[in-house]
């Protein structure tokens, strides 16, 4: 059997596609073949732009993801753009900075609600349909927090942490519906959200000695890990956090 990557006829929900990351995962799903749904606050006009280009159908669908709220609304409007949900990324995601011993509540649940509770219940949504169809892929977007404490993050780390619990609880109670579940943990990878970091003179030296391959990472270097885990090619991979950071952990 001849292993492929083609997403053609396959919808696919992406959250969080404005920039970045998001962006790169959306647009290279399209490139792949599949109709993408971009799901975020943001006009992600550029996004919609770039997957219209490669002759696939693209579809907005604004939405505040700092709650729970419209989950069911997000499910309902790209099932009725693209037919169905085939592939969710969780991308969507916030951080706040603070001393540990000033962090507060607000910004704790903040981060928790957005990067943990809504992925959880935006993929039970999804997973309703991918069931009866004994099919699917949902990939979270983890971090090198989920292995690690960072610092001035408690909430961030926490989040991240528990996005590989839940993608390993997820995968463990779907895979025997046909349901594959994994997430991507990116190393620094260069976006808006890393600019300052790497204009940082300091800084940007001693991240770039710690990472074997020497250089920040790209957008398209986790979209291109997203497009494997989104297509028939990860089969029989479930439940795994797929670190692409240039060999950071390995250090």
């Amino acid at each position: 059997m001849a292993i492929s990557f083609d997403l053609t006829g396959k919808g696919a929900l992406v959250t969080g596609a404005n920039t970045g990351i998001g962006q790169a995962i959306a647009v290279a799903l399209a490139e792949a073949g599949a109709d993408v749904a971009v799901a975020g606050r943001s006009e992600p006009t550029e996004t919609l732009g770039a997957i219209a280009a490669t002759g696939r159908k693209a579809v907005n669908i604004k939405a505040d993801l700092s709650s729970i709220e419209p989950v069911g609304r997000v499910i309902d409007e790209a099932v009725a753009g693209l037919g169905k949900v085939d592939i969710l990324v969780n991308n969507a995601g916030i951080i706040r900075r603070d001393d540990l011993l000033e962090f507060s509540e607000e910004d704790w649940d903040a981060v928790i609600d957005t990067n943990l509770k809504t992925l959880f219940f935006l993929s039970q949504a999804a997973a309703r349909g991918m069931v009866e169809r004994e099919g699917g892929k949902i990939v979270n977007i983890a971090s090198l927090l989920t292995f690690q404490g960072g610092i001035r993050v408690p909430s961030y780390a926490a989040a991240k942490s528990g996005v590989s619990g839940v993608t390993k609880a997820m995968a463990n109670e779907l895979a025997p519906k046909g349901v594959q579940v994994n997430a991507i943990a990116p190393g620094y990878i260069t976006t808006n959200n890393t600019a300052a970091l790497a204009a940082d003179e300091t800084r940007n030296r001693q991240i770039l000695e710690r990472i074997p391959t020497g250089r920040w990472g790209r957008p398209e270097d986790i979209a291109g890990a997203a497009v494997f885990l989104a297509s028939q090619a990860s089969d029989y991979v479930t439940g795994q956090i797929l670190a692409v950071d240039g060999g950071w952990l390995a250090r």
